[in-house]
């Protein structure tokens, strides 16, 4: 009898140890295209079936965002909402007030760097970089009489938004593929992944650490990412990290390179070689943070990320020749890792 107990106990034994081995975390990886950029999301499950339907609900999530928040697409909410500027307010749906809202709030925070009115003069840019012309100035006057979020008025009771100028239009692409992202690993927890990474471009926003790791492993761009490999690599978990910079969108006209970042008090395009890491406690804020940072200049910009709760940055850029990295004062702080080296 006590043999057989025995032989029972083993039986057992190794049908836990088999089910515990099935539903160890494996990792998955998916990849879609929206808002112009590849999202990818990295995920661990126990099972595919699990990680399938999680990664296919972040992405239709991320999907229904693309089709509200987009100022390339003539049928998505943002631009029918710029089809009726200067007439009286529209009622929106709930994703477009609330990216409004928050422009509205990172504008006041930013001293107005943040500005979503900015779309008439960033439309004049993109065929600037199209074309290899710089903008007519008389034409930059123009568009700048329609920025400003005193013409943006939102009426949150009604959930309603006016612009009060004809010819206005909207860009949220300073907050929009950091909300995105955020969007999609909040999809995946609700769908019991809690182990996660979405990135869309350089806006990562990650939950809980892969298996037996402390956080994920994540390079901050070199000022030529394509040619220099990082030289910090970060260890995050339950936050979101954003690069901005010119690295990759930029132009050069007549011997001088022009960013696609644009001030919204000047309709000048900033020739500031540089590029900005932020990491913050969720994609939207992250987002929101790099391209004002760089925008106000590292000795402005990083004392301003101090104020930030939970925030910290790198600003890296090029001074006199010589490639310089200026680090906000919680940026030290920020676990660092050692980036995996490919096997032999």
């Amino acid at each position: 009898m006590a043999v057989g107990l025995r032989v029972c106990a083993s039986i057992l034994a190794a049908v836990a140890l088999g089910r515990a081995a099935a539903e160890e975390p494996r990792r998955f990886e998916f990849v879609e295209t929206h808002m112009g950029s590849p999202f990818t999301i990295l995920l661990y499950s126990p099972d595919e079936g699990t990680a399938s339907r999680a990664s296919r609900a972040a992405f239709d999530r991320i999907a229904r965002l693309d089709a509200v928040l987009s100022d390339y697409e003539p049928d998505s909410e943002l631009s029918r909402l710029a089809d009726s500027a200067g007439g009286p307010p529209v009622a929106v749906g709930p994703d477009l007030f609330d990216v409004l809202e928050k422009s509205r709030e990172w504008h006041a925070r930013s001293g107005g760097l943040l500005d979503p009115t900015i779309a008439p003069v960033g439309r004049l840019w993109r065929r600037a970089r199209r074309e290899r012309k710089l903008p007519d100035p008389s034409r930059i006057a123009d568009a700048l009489a329609l920025v400003g979020m005193d013409k943006l008025i939102l009426d949150p009771a009604a959930r309603t938004v006016r612009l009060s100028k004809p010819g206005m239009k909207l860009d949220v692409g300073g907050i929009a593929k950091g909300l995105a992202a955020q969007a999609g690993i909040d999809v995946l927890r609700e769908h019991g992944v809690d182990r996660a990474l979405v990135a869309a471009a350089g806006d990562i926003v990650v939950s809980g650490p892969p298996p037996g790791a402390e956080g994920w492993t994540i390079g901050v761009a070199s000022l030529e990412p394509t040619k220099t490999p990082p030289e910090i690599y970060l260890s995050l978990k339950d936050c979101a990290t954003s690069t901005s910079g010119d690295a990759e969108r930029f132009v050069v006209i007549d011997g001088r390179r022009y960013s696609h970042i644009i001030s919204p008090k000047t309709g000048q395009a900033f020739e500031e070689r540089a590029s900005v890491t932020v990491v913050a406690p969720d994609g939207t804020t992250a987002d929101a943070l790099e391209t004002t940072v760089y925008m106000m200049g590292p000795e402005k910009g990083l004392a301003w990320i101090d104020t930030i709760p939970g925030a910290s940055a790198v600003y890296t850029r090029e001074e006199g020749g010589t490639v310089r990295r200026h680090e906000s004062t919680r940026f030290r702080d920020v676990p660092r890792a050692v980036p995996d080296r490919p096997r032999p």
